[in-house]
Protein backbone atom coordinates (compact mmCIF):
# COMPACT_ATOMS: atom_id res chain seq x y z
CA UNK A 1 0.00 0.00 0.00
CA UNK A 2 1.32 3.58 -0.92
CA UNK A 3 1.90 5.92 2.13
CA UNK A 4 -0.20 9.12 3.16
CA UNK A 5 2.22 11.47 1.95
CA UNK A 6 2.58 9.42 -1.23
CA UNK A 7 -1.07 10.25 -1.57
CA UNK A 8 -0.91 13.83 -0.99
CA UNK A 9 2.00 14.32 -3.72
CA UNK A 10 -0.52 13.13 -6.37
CA UNK A 11 -3.07 15.91 -5.98
CA UNK A 12 -2.65 18.02 -8.78
CA UNK A 13 -2.14 21.61 -9.06
CA UNK A 14 -5.57 22.66 -10.58
CA UNK A 15 -7.29 20.59 -8.23
CA UNK A 16 -5.52 22.63 -5.21
CA UNK A 17 -6.25 25.69 -6.78
CA UNK A 18 -9.89 25.19 -6.79
CA UNK A 19 -10.31 24.02 -3.47
CA UNK A 20 -8.67 27.14 -2.50
CA UNK A 21 -10.93 29.29 -4.62
CA UNK A 22 -14.04 27.40 -2.99
CA UNK A 23 -12.56 28.01 0.49
CA UNK A 24 -12.47 31.51 -0.56
CA UNK A 25 -15.91 32.19 -2.07
CA UNK A 26 -17.03 30.13 1.14
CA UNK A 27 -15.76 32.32 3.85
CA UNK A 28 -16.91 35.72 1.40
CA UNK A 29 -19.88 34.45 1.61
CA UNK A 30 -19.94 34.02 5.44
CA UNK A 31 -18.75 37.47 5.71
CA UNK A 32 -21.14 38.88 3.41
CA UNK A 33 -23.97 36.75 6.29
CA UNK A 34 -21.91 38.42 8.88
CA UNK A 35 -21.99 42.00 7.66
CA UNK A 36 -25.65 41.36 6.62
CA UNK A 37 -26.56 40.05 9.88
CA UNK A 38 -24.51 42.88 11.54
CA UNK A 39 -26.47 45.68 9.74
CA UNK A 40 -29.50 44.19 10.18
CA UNK A 41 -29.30 44.15 14.02
CA UNK A 42 -27.84 47.65 14.35
CA UNK A 43 -30.82 48.54 12.06
CA UNK A 44 -33.56 46.89 14.38
CA UNK A 45 -31.92 48.08 16.95
CA UNK A 46 -31.96 51.78 15.67
CA UNK A 47 -35.75 51.55 14.45
CA UNK A 48 -36.51 50.17 18.05
CA UNK A 49 -34.91 52.96 19.76
CA UNK A 50 -36.64 55.36 17.31
CA UNK A 51 -40.12 53.42 17.95
CA UNK A 52 -39.37 53.50 21.77
CA UNK A 53 -38.60 57.68 22.10
CA UNK A 54 -42.19 58.18 19.89
CA UNK A 55 -43.88 56.19 22.61
CA UNK A 56 -41.73 57.71 25.20
CA UNK A 57 -42.64 61.22 23.40
CA UNK A 58 -46.51 60.03 23.35
CA UNK A 59 -46.69 58.83 26.02
CA UNK A 60 -45.41 62.17 28.09
CA UNK A 61 -48.06 64.65 26.01
CA UNK A 62 -50.56 65.00 27.94
CA UNK A 63 -53.85 64.09 26.65
CA UNK A 64 -56.48 67.38 26.73
CA UNK A 65 -60.26 66.95 26.23
CA UNK A 66 -61.06 70.44 24.69
CA UNK A 67 -63.90 72.63 24.21
CA UNK A 68 -65.20 75.73 21.97
CA UNK A 69 -67.22 78.59 23.36
CA UNK A 70 -70.96 78.60 22.55
CA UNK A 71 -72.41 81.88 21.31
CA UNK A 72 -75.09 82.73 23.83
CA UNK A 73 -78.67 83.73 22.41
CA UNK A 74 -80.72 86.76 22.06
CA UNK A 75 -82.18 86.06 25.54
CA UNK A 76 -79.82 84.44 28.85
CA UNK A 77 -81.38 82.30 31.16
CA UNK A 78 -80.63 82.89 35.49
CA UNK A 79 -81.73 79.61 37.03
CA UNK A 80 -82.12 80.26 40.25
CA UNK A 81 -83.59 77.98 43.48
CA UNK A 82 -86.85 79.47 44.84
CA UNK A 83 -89.04 78.61 47.89
CA UNK A 84 -93.20 78.60 47.18
CA UNK A 85 -95.32 80.46 50.59
CA UNK A 86 -98.78 80.75 50.69
CA UNK A 87 -100.03 84.05 49.54
CA UNK A 88 -101.44 84.74 53.28
CA UNK A 89 -100.42 82.83 55.82
CA UNK A 90 -100.83 83.80 59.74
CA UNK A 91 -100.65 81.89 63.30
CA UNK A 92 -103.59 82.03 65.22
CA UNK A 93 -103.02 82.56 69.06
CA UNK A 94 -104.96 82.94 72.06
CA UNK A 95 -105.87 86.27 73.33
CA UNK A 96 -107.52 85.44 76.09
CA UNK A 97 -106.42 82.87 78.92
CA UNK A 98 -108.32 79.69 80.02
CA UNK A 99 -108.51 76.08 79.05
CA UNK A 100 -109.73 74.56 75.00
CA UNK A 101 -113.19 73.38 75.15
CA UNK A 102 -113.60 72.76 71.92
CA UNK A 103 -111.99 72.51 68.33
CA UNK A 104 -114.05 72.51 65.05
CA UNK A 105 -111.48 72.36 62.67
CA UNK A 106 -108.69 70.30 61.82
CA UNK A 107 -105.82 69.97 59.20
CA UNK A 108 -106.63 70.29 55.70
CA UNK A 109 -109.76 71.88 56.19
CA UNK A 110 -111.25 75.13 54.74
CA UNK A 111 -112.53 77.66 56.31
CA UNK A 112 -114.14 81.20 55.96
CA UNK A 113 -113.39 84.42 57.37
CA UNK A 114 -115.44 84.86 60.56
CA UNK A 115 -116.04 80.97 60.97
CA UNK A 116 -115.36 79.58 64.63
CA UNK A 117 -112.41 77.10 64.73
CA UNK A 118 -112.42 76.55 68.72
CA UNK A 119 -113.79 77.45 72.10
CA UNK A 120 -112.40 78.25 75.20
CA UNK A 121 -113.18 77.96 79.06
CA UNK A 122 -112.66 81.16 80.60
CA UNK A 123 -113.75 80.85 84.13
CA UNK A 124 -111.37 83.50 85.79
CA UNK A 125 -112.27 86.18 83.17
CA UNK A 126 -116.18 85.37 83.44
CA UNK A 127 -115.76 85.81 87.08
CA UNK A 128 -113.63 89.36 86.40
CA UNK A 129 -116.88 90.37 84.15
CA UNK A 130 -119.54 89.58 86.95
CA UNK A 131 -117.18 91.82 89.08
CA UNK A 132 -116.86 94.67 86.72
CA UNK A 133 -120.50 94.63 85.89
CA UNK A 134 -121.38 95.11 90.02
CA UNK A 135 -118.50 97.74 89.96
CA UNK A 136 -120.42 99.50 87.10
CA UNK A 137 -123.53 99.10 88.92
CA UNK A 138 -122.22 100.83 91.90
CA UNK A 139 -120.32 103.20 89.91
CA UNK A 140 -123.95 103.89 88.32
CA UNK A 141 -125.57 104.45 91.96
CA UNK A 142 -123.03 106.90 93.36
CA UNK A 143 -122.93 108.94 90.02
CA UNK A 144 -126.53 109.12 90.14
CA UNK A 145 -126.71 110.15 94.44
CA UNK A 146 -123.71 112.58 93.50
CA UNK A 147 -125.54 114.16 90.47
CA UNK A 148 -128.44 115.15 92.57
CA UNK A 149 -126.72 115.90 94.95
CA UNK A 150 -125.21 118.20 93.09
CA UNK A 151 -128.37 119.88 91.91
CA UNK A 152 -130.02 120.33 95.25
CA UNK A 153 -126.74 122.47 96.50
CA UNK A 154 -126.93 124.31 92.87
CA UNK A 155 -130.17 125.24 94.09
CA UNK A 156 -129.07 126.15 97.96
CA UNK A 157 -126.07 128.41 97.16
CA UNK A 158 -128.42 130.78 94.77
CA UNK A 159 -130.87 130.96 98.16
CA UNK A 160 -127.73 131.23 99.93
CA UNK A 161 -128.24 128.36 102.09
CA UNK A 162 -125.11 126.93 101.81
CA UNK A 163 -121.61 127.90 101.12
CA UNK A 164 -119.97 128.53 97.74
CA UNK A 165 -117.47 126.06 99.21
CA UNK A 166 -119.91 123.15 99.99
CA UNK A 167 -121.67 123.57 96.62
CA UNK A 168 -118.03 123.06 94.79
CA UNK A 169 -117.47 120.20 96.54
CA UNK A 170 -120.58 118.67 95.76
CA UNK A 171 -119.85 120.21 92.38
CA UNK A 172 -116.62 117.66 92.13
CA UNK A 173 -117.53 114.77 93.89
CA UNK A 174 -120.37 114.59 90.92
CA UNK A 175 -117.91 114.82 88.45
CA UNK A 176 -115.52 112.51 90.26
CA UNK A 177 -118.26 109.66 90.98
CA UNK A 178 -119.31 110.54 86.72
CA UNK A 179 -115.52 109.65 85.95
CA UNK A 180 -115.30 106.60 88.31
CA UNK A 181 -118.95 105.23 86.17
CA UNK A 182 -117.13 105.75 83.13
CA UNK A 183 -114.06 103.82 83.91
CA UNK A 184 -115.98 101.00 85.38
CA UNK A 185 -117.68 100.89 81.71
CA UNK A 186 -114.12 100.74 80.20
CA UNK A 187 -113.33 97.53 82.69
CA UNK A 188 -116.60 96.23 81.52
CA UNK A 189 -116.00 96.47 77.84
CA UNK A 190 -112.57 95.13 78.19
CA UNK A 191 -113.87 92.21 79.76
CA UNK A 192 -116.98 92.00 77.34
CA UNK A 193 -114.33 91.92 74.19
CA UNK A 194 -111.47 88.97 76.36
CA UNK A 195 -115.29 87.29 76.68
CA UNK A 196 -115.57 87.34 72.89
CA UNK A 197 -111.73 86.05 72.71
CA UNK A 198 -112.79 82.66 73.84
CA UNK A 199 -114.62 82.20 70.28
CA UNK A 200 -111.03 81.50 68.25
CA UNK A 201 -112.20 82.74 64.61
CA UNK A 202 -110.43 82.56 61.15
CA UNK A 203 -109.10 85.66 60.48
CA UNK A 204 -109.87 85.50 56.20
CA UNK A 205 -110.90 82.45 53.95
CA UNK A 206 -107.78 79.55 53.55
CA UNK A 207 -107.21 76.23 55.02
CA UNK A 208 -105.96 75.20 58.51
CA UNK A 209 -102.41 73.71 57.87
CA UNK A 210 -101.48 73.27 61.77
CA UNK A 211 -103.77 72.48 65.01
CA UNK A 212 -101.42 72.07 67.68
CA UNK A 213 -103.62 72.10 70.73
CA UNK A 214 -106.79 69.93 72.40
CA UNK A 215 -109.42 69.58 74.46
CA UNK A 216 -108.71 70.71 77.48
CA UNK A 217 -105.48 72.06 77.17
CA UNK A 218 -104.11 75.22 79.40
CA UNK A 219 -104.31 77.99 77.25
CA UNK A 220 -102.24 81.47 77.69
CA UNK A 221 -103.30 84.70 76.20
CA UNK A 222 -100.28 86.04 73.95
CA UNK A 223 -97.73 85.46 71.32
CA UNK A 224 -95.39 82.61 72.92
CA UNK A 225 -93.15 79.45 71.92
CA UNK A 226 -95.48 76.69 71.71
CA UNK A 227 -98.71 78.98 72.09
CA UNK A 228 -99.88 78.59 68.50
CA UNK A 229 -103.25 77.09 68.26
CA UNK A 230 -104.10 76.93 64.46
CA UNK A 231 -102.30 77.93 61.64
CA UNK A 232 -104.30 79.38 58.36
CA UNK A 233 -103.03 80.02 54.93
CA UNK A 234 -104.72 81.17 51.93
CA UNK A 235 -103.34 79.20 48.64
CA UNK A 236 -105.60 80.25 46.00
CA UNK A 237 -102.30 82.03 45.09
CA UNK A 238 -99.00 81.27 46.35
CA UNK A 239 -95.66 83.73 46.02
CA UNK A 240 -92.46 82.40 45.04
CA UNK A 241 -89.21 84.03 46.64
CA UNK A 242 -86.09 83.80 44.83
CA UNK A 243 -82.53 85.40 46.10
CA UNK A 244 -81.20 87.26 42.51
CA UNK A 245 -77.41 87.68 42.20
CA UNK A 246 -76.08 90.94 42.05
CA UNK A 247 -74.47 90.64 38.79
CA UNK A 248 -78.20 90.35 37.76
CA UNK A 249 -80.30 92.78 40.24
CA UNK A 250 -80.59 95.87 37.49
CA UNK A 251 -81.69 93.42 34.87
CA UNK A 252 -84.45 91.49 37.45
CA UNK A 253 -87.43 94.13 37.29
CA UNK A 254 -91.60 93.89 37.68
CA UNK A 255 -92.74 92.32 34.80
CA UNK A 256 -90.32 89.80 34.01
CA UNK A 257 -91.22 86.52 32.81
CA UNK A 258 -89.73 83.09 33.68
CA UNK A 259 -90.71 79.76 34.33
CA UNK A 260 -91.38 77.13 37.36
CA UNK A 261 -90.20 73.77 37.48
CA UNK A 262 -91.38 71.28 40.00
CA UNK A 263 -89.52 67.70 40.54
CA UNK A 264 -92.52 66.30 41.26
CA UNK A 265 -94.21 67.47 38.07
CA UNK A 266 -90.95 66.54 35.36
CA UNK A 267 -91.14 67.85 31.81
CA UNK A 268 -93.83 70.91 32.83
CA UNK A 269 -92.91 74.09 33.57
CA UNK A 270 -95.68 77.09 34.77
CA UNK A 271 -95.40 80.70 33.93
CA UNK A 272 -95.50 83.32 36.49
CA UNK A 273 -94.36 86.57 36.29
CA UNK A 274 -91.96 88.93 38.53
CA UNK A 275 -94.39 91.16 40.74
CA UNK A 276 -92.25 93.12 42.74
CA UNK A 277 -88.27 93.01 44.24
CA UNK A 278 -87.07 94.68 47.55
CA UNK A 279 -84.90 97.23 45.91
CA UNK A 280 -82.46 96.82 48.15
CA UNK A 281 -79.73 94.20 48.32
CA UNK A 282 -78.79 92.52 51.51
CA UNK A 283 -75.95 93.19 52.51
CA UNK A 284 -74.67 90.22 53.79
CA UNK A 285 -75.33 87.96 51.06
CA UNK A 286 -75.53 90.72 48.27
CA UNK A 287 -78.81 89.22 46.61
CA UNK A 288 -81.94 90.98 45.51
CA UNK A 289 -84.86 89.20 46.98
CA UNK A 290 -87.87 88.98 44.43
CA UNK A 291 -91.02 87.87 44.02
CA UNK A 292 -93.14 85.93 41.59
CA UNK A 293 -96.88 84.88 41.87
CA UNK A 294 -98.56 81.66 40.91
CA UNK A 295 -102.23 80.72 40.36
CA UNK A 296 -102.82 77.88 42.63
CA UNK A 297 -106.86 78.42 41.75
CA UNK A 298 -106.35 74.51 41.25
CA UNK A 299 -104.83 73.34 44.29
CA UNK A 300 -101.76 71.43 42.42
CA UNK A 301 -98.86 73.00 44.70
CA UNK A 302 -98.35 73.58 47.84
CA UNK A 303 -96.85 76.27 49.85
CA UNK A 304 -93.29 75.55 51.20
CA UNK A 305 -92.34 73.79 48.09
CA UNK A 306 -89.33 74.37 46.52
CA UNK A 307 -89.33 75.17 42.88
CA UNK A 308 -86.38 75.99 40.20
CA UNK A 309 -86.87 79.22 38.59
CA UNK A 310 -85.95 80.04 35.15
CA UNK A 311 -85.70 83.60 34.65
CA UNK A 312 -86.05 85.01 31.23
CA UNK A 313 -82.66 87.94 31.22
CA UNK A 314 -82.59 90.34 28.22
CA UNK A 315 -79.39 90.41 26.33
CA UNK A 316 -78.56 93.53 24.30
CA UNK A 317 -74.93 92.05 22.42
CA UNK A 318 -74.39 87.91 21.82
CA UNK A 319 -71.44 87.05 24.01
CA UNK A 320 -69.55 84.06 24.23
CA UNK A 321 -69.76 81.16 27.26
CA UNK A 322 -67.68 78.45 28.66
CA UNK A 323 -67.71 75.63 31.24
CA UNK A 324 -67.02 77.00 34.25
CA UNK A 325 -64.37 74.03 34.55
CA UNK A 326 -62.80 75.93 32.31
CA UNK A 327 -61.06 78.52 34.22
CA UNK A 328 -57.75 78.92 35.71
CA UNK A 329 -57.56 81.19 38.61
CA UNK A 330 -53.91 82.40 38.91
CA UNK A 331 -51.83 85.79 40.24
CA UNK A 332 -52.21 87.29 36.72
CA UNK A 333 -55.92 86.86 36.85
CA UNK A 334 -58.39 84.59 35.08
CA UNK A 335 -56.79 82.48 32.14
CA UNK A 336 -57.89 79.89 29.98
CA UNK A 337 -55.34 77.03 28.13
CA UNK A 338 -55.66 76.81 24.21
CA UNK A 339 -54.41 74.26 21.92
CA UNK A 340 -52.90 76.10 18.74
CA UNK A 341 -52.21 74.27 15.51
CA UNK A 342 -49.28 73.02 16.70
CA UNK A 343 -50.67 71.24 19.59
CA UNK A 344 -48.75 73.36 21.58
CA UNK A 345 -50.93 75.12 24.95
CA UNK A 346 -51.50 78.74 24.76
CA UNK A 347 -52.39 80.30 27.89
CA UNK A 348 -54.74 83.23 27.52
CA UNK A 349 -56.01 86.06 29.88
CA UNK A 350 -59.80 86.45 30.29
CA UNK A 351 -62.78 89.45 31.47
CA UNK A 352 -65.36 87.47 32.63
CA UNK A 353 -68.64 88.89 32.74
CA UNK A 354 -71.77 86.82 34.27
CA UNK A 355 -71.58 83.67 36.05
CA UNK A 356 -74.59 81.50 35.23
CA UNK A 357 -73.63 78.48 37.69
CA UNK A 358 -72.11 75.28 35.23
CA UNK A 359 -71.26 78.40 32.33
CA UNK A 360 -69.81 81.78 32.34
CA UNK A 361 -69.55 84.73 30.25
CA UNK A 362 -66.58 85.98 28.51
CA UNK A 363 -66.27 89.07 27.53
CA UNK A 364 -62.55 89.58 26.37
CA UNK A 365 -59.65 87.45 25.78
CA UNK A 366 -60.66 84.22 23.02
CA UNK A 367 -62.24 83.61 19.94
CA UNK A 368 -64.99 81.44 18.93
CA UNK A 369 -62.97 79.48 17.21
CA UNK A 370 -60.47 78.50 20.02
CA UNK A 371 -59.98 74.71 21.55
CA UNK A 372 -59.90 75.72 25.23
CA UNK A 373 -58.30 73.04 27.34
CA UNK A 374 -61.09 71.51 30.32
CA UNK A 375 -60.24 70.59 33.83
CA UNK A 376 -56.91 72.29 33.06
CA UNK A 377 -54.26 71.17 35.60
CA UNK A 378 -53.08 73.55 37.77
CA UNK A 379 -49.44 73.11 36.53
CA UNK A 380 -50.10 73.59 32.75
CA UNK A 381 -47.73 76.37 30.89
CA UNK A 382 -47.16 77.95 27.57
CA UNK A 383 -45.99 75.62 24.96
CA UNK A 384 -46.45 72.20 26.72
CA UNK A 385 -47.05 69.62 23.57
CA UNK A 386 -50.71 68.20 24.42
CA UNK A 387 -52.77 65.76 22.28
CA UNK A 388 -55.90 66.08 22.16
CA UNK A 389 -58.50 63.36 22.95
CA UNK A 390 -60.80 61.59 20.26
CA UNK A 391 -64.16 63.00 19.55
CA UNK A 392 -65.64 59.94 21.34
CA UNK A 393 -63.72 60.27 24.33
CA UNK A 394 -64.44 63.77 24.71
CA UNK A 395 -67.77 63.49 23.99
CA UNK A 396 -68.54 61.07 26.92
CA UNK A 397 -65.78 63.63 29.07
CA UNK A 398 -68.48 66.68 27.88
CA UNK A 399 -71.50 64.34 29.10
CA UNK A 400 -70.10 63.08 32.25
CA UNK A 401 -69.08 66.93 33.14
CA UNK A 402 -72.44 67.80 32.03
CA UNK A 403 -74.14 65.77 34.02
Amino acid sequence: MPEPAAQADTVRPQDRQKMIRNVRRILFVLLVVAVILGVWGIASRLILRSHVKQRTTADAQVTVVTVRPNLSGADNELVLPGNVMAFIEAPIYARTSGYLKLWYTDIGARVHKGQLLADIETPEVDRQLGQARADLETAQANAALAKSTNERWKGLVTKLAVSKQDADEKAGDAAAKSAAQASAEQNVARLNDLESFKHVLAPFDGVVTARNTDVGALINAGQAAGSELFRVADIHKLRVYAQVPEAYAQATISGLKAELHFAERPGESFPAETIRTSNALDPGARTLQVELQLDNSKREFFPGAYTEIHFKLPSATQTLRLPANTVLFRAEGLQVATVDASHKVKLKNIVQGRDFGQTIEILSGINATDDIIVNPSDSIEDGIPVRIAPPQQQKQSNESAAS
